[in-house]
C-alpha cells in the first residue's frame, strides 16, 4: 500500500507533523510512505523578510510533488497551515491543477486525511480541514479524520490541538510554539488510522 503525506510548511510545523504522520502509517505491515512537499510560490526574498529561510533549507531535502504521483498512491494525507481559516495558497495552487485527476477519476475510492496547524488555539483549524475536505470530496476520495478512539483529544489538562477531523498544532503568533507530543501522538495515530483503512480499501 502506498501513501504520500503532501505537505506545505513555513516555519516546520506542518512539516514536524508530516514526519509524525509517516511514522505512524509506517507501523502498519506493507505500507510505503514518501513525504512531498507542494511547490513555492513565495520569493527567497519575501521567505526572507518573512524569517522562514532557515526552516525551507531543513526542508530541501524532500522532494516537491508531482500532481501525477497523486494518482499513483492509495492513500494521500494533506498538511498545510491555516491561512484566514482556510488552506494556504501554495497548497491551494497545487489542487487547483488537479483537474485531469479529476476528468479521468484518478483518485476515486483513495484514502484522504488532512492535517493542520494555526498561530493559535481558535485559529481556524477546523474550518481549514473541514473546507480541505471539500476538495477531497470532488475527486470521490474516501474521507477519514481522527475519531476519538485517539483518547488525547479528550485531554483537558494542556491546550492542544486535534480534532475529530484530523490532528493539529498550534504554532504561537511567532513561531515559537512546536508541535507538542500529544500533538505529535496525534499526527502518529492518524497515519496509522489512514494506512489501516486504505489496506482495507486496496484489498
Amino acid at each position: 500500500m502506498k501513501m504520500l503525506v503532501v505537505f506545505y510548511s513555513m516555519y516546520g510545523h506542518i512539516y514536524k507533523m508530516a514526519q509524525a504522520i509517516a511514522e505512524g502509517a509506517k507501523e502498519v505491515p506493507g505500507t510505503e510512505v514518501a513525504l512531498r512537499r507542494v511547490p513555492e510560490t513565495l520569493s527567497d526574498e519575501i521567505l526572507g523578510k518573512m524569517g522562514a529561510l532557515e526552516a525551507q533549507k531543513a526542508m530541501a531535502g524532500i522532494p516537491i510533488c508531482k500532481v501525477d504521483e497523486l494518482a499513483g498512491a492509495d492513500a494521500i494525507i494533506f498538511g498545510t497551515p491555516t491561512r484566514f481559516g482556510n488552506m494556504c495558497g501554495q497548497m491551494r495552487q497545487f489542487l487547483d491543477a488537479t483537474g485531469q485527476l479529476w476528468a479521468k477519476n484518478a483518485l476515486v475510492g483513495k484514502a484522504g486525511s488532512v492535517f493542520t496547524s494555526s498561530a493559535t488555539q481558535h485559529g481556524g483549524q477546523e474550518s481549514t480541514i473541514l473546507t480541505f475536505h471539500i476538495t477531497l470530496l470532488h475527486q470521490g476520495m474516501v474521507v477519514v479524520g481522527l475519531p476519538y478512539a485517539f483518547t488525547g483529544q479528550n485531554r483537558i489538562d494542556e491546550i492542544t490541538g486535534g480534532s475529530p477531523y484530523g490532528a493539529s498544532t498550534i504554532a504561537g503568533g511567532k513561531g515559537e510554539r512546536m508541535p507538542s507530543e500529544n500533538e505529535l501522538a496525534a499526527a502518529r495515530w492518524q497515519g496509522r488510522h489512514v494506512a489501516q483503512i486504505a489496506a482495507k480499501l486496496v484489498k
